[in-house]
């Protein structure tokens, strides 16, 4: 018989099971609770609810275990393909030989983009955020396909649906990185694999054919799949309550990397390279910096540094760490930006103040260094983390319709005036 918690409340017990699931987390079944005691529970930010249960992602941030799918983080960066990751995702397990020839395939016919799209860019002021681009443009996809407004559209055009978001996305993040900065627009080449399209879109030109760097386009690879799923973030988190509604995926998407633009969510690497900035303008006076974020009664916080969920080690920052450095050494880059970043990095690993507090680097650390390294303005920072980020957004939202999740609704404890007469305005 599974384990039960006993809740006694205005005399009566009230059973609520408990939940284990297959890594032997906890939780209790709070199903029944307000139909059984007219009571809710109070949790501010859901610290300490789960929402659903989910098996596309294990996080353990004590431990510092992330796996997808039951795979350790490690070994997919090390050795499978963003597109691999995709698939594992999606479908629960990596795509044999022939399914992931399939899938390549899938992803490959749908990286182009309605040409309508380009009037967008035109629209948008010289200087907007390239967030605000993003948003508006995944968006505005439904438009462009609205049979994906039907919620009760068949398993395969649903599929096509997902497909032609995770194909059309690179090709957008790049338009807008062009756009950004005054270059015509890339189209994308069906010879070429998932992540190196989307350097060449970004980084190409239309006078010149260059091969994408192996080395860049391995850093790309572990950064997208490092940041592919999360468990349930803020913005994974978004995607799903809009998702509830039945809305279309491009919106419920669109709504995610809302919350993501937030500097509490995706901002971090930028917020380190912003750091570095500053530290540079004062004089790159690394050691004056450090004992700022020692000093208690100083407000400075060294950015980048430990994680709010990762309470050990972030086991991201360990494999990325290898792939920035080999990006610094194969761009030869001489930045007195990233001097200083691998100078805090030093201090911080060798200090003990740091390791007593496990405040070790992170990977938004290490990914701050490495797209500055590769020549992406930190405007653009954000955009790259929700092209990671955009195969959890997809298989959490799938998950979510194939569980005929409920409309999201949370509740709440009223504490605003009790019931009174309304006064005519004369009278007030």
């Amino acid at each position: 018989m599974s384990d039960t918690v006993k809740l006694h409340y205005d005399g009566k017990e009230i059973e609520l099971p408990v939940i284990v699931g297959s890594q032997n987390e906890r939780g209790i079944d709070i199903k029944k609770l307000r139909a059984a005691t007219g009571l809710v529970t109070l949790d501010p930010g859901f610290k300490n609810t789960g929402s659903t249960t989910s098996e596309i992602t294990y996080l353990d941030g004590e431990q510092g275990v992330l796996r997808y799918r039951g795979y350790p983080i490690e070994q997919l960066a090390e050795n499978a393909s963003f597109a691999e990751v995709i698939y594992l995702l999606l479908h629960g397990d990596l795509p044999t030989a022939e399914q992931y020839k399939k899938f390549d395939n899938d992803l490959t016919m749908h990286t182009l983009v309605h040409e309508d799209i380009k009037n967008f860019f035109l629209a948008y002021p010289s200087k907007s955020h390239p967030m605000g681009q993003l948003i508006s443009i995944v968006s505005a996809l439904s438009t462009f396909y609205p049979e994906s407004l039907d919620p009760n559209r068949s398993e395969e055009a649903m599929q096509l649906t997902m497909t032609r978001l995770l194909s059309k996305f690179p090709t957008i993040v790049s338009w807008i990185y062009k756009k950004g900065i005054g270059h015509p627009i890339m189209y994308p080449k069906n010879n070429l694999d998932y992540v190196s399209n989307f350097l060449h879109m970004t980084f190409g030109n239309v006078t010149d054919d260059a091969k994408v760097d192996p080395v860049i386009s391995s850093a790309m690879n572990k950064l997208l799949i490092l940041h592919a799923d999360h468990e349930q973030n803020c913005s994974t988190s978004t995607v799903k309550i809009v998702g509830s509604s039945h809305a279309n995926l491009y919106a419920s998407v669109s709504a995610g990397i809302a919350a993501l633009w937030g500097p509490l969510h995706g901002g971090a690497n930028q917020a380190v390279l912003e750091m570095l900035e500053n530290i540079k303008n004062d004089g790159g006076d690394t050691k004056k910096w450090l004992d700022k974020a020692k000093d208690k009664n100083d407000p400075f916080r060294l950015m980048g540094f430990g994680h709010r969920v990762y309470k050990n080690f972030d086991p991201r920052a360990t494999i990325i760490k290898k792939a920035a450095d080999q990006v610094l050494e194969k761009l030869n880059v001489s930045d007195p930006v990233l001097d200083i970043a691998k100078q805090l990095e030093h201090a911080a690993l060798n200090d003990d103040y740091f390791k007593d507090r496990k405040l070790f680097p992170n990977v938004d650390f290490y990914s701050g260094i490495i797209y500055r390294a590769m020549g992406f303005p930190v405007e653009m920072f954000t955009v790259l983390f929700a092209l990671g980020r955009l195969p959890g957004w997809v298989a959490q939202w799938k998950e979510m319709r194939d569980l005929k999740t409920p409309i999201g609704r949370p509740r709440q404890i009223y504490t605003g005036e009790p019931e009174r007469p309304f006064i005519p305005l004369a009278d007030r």
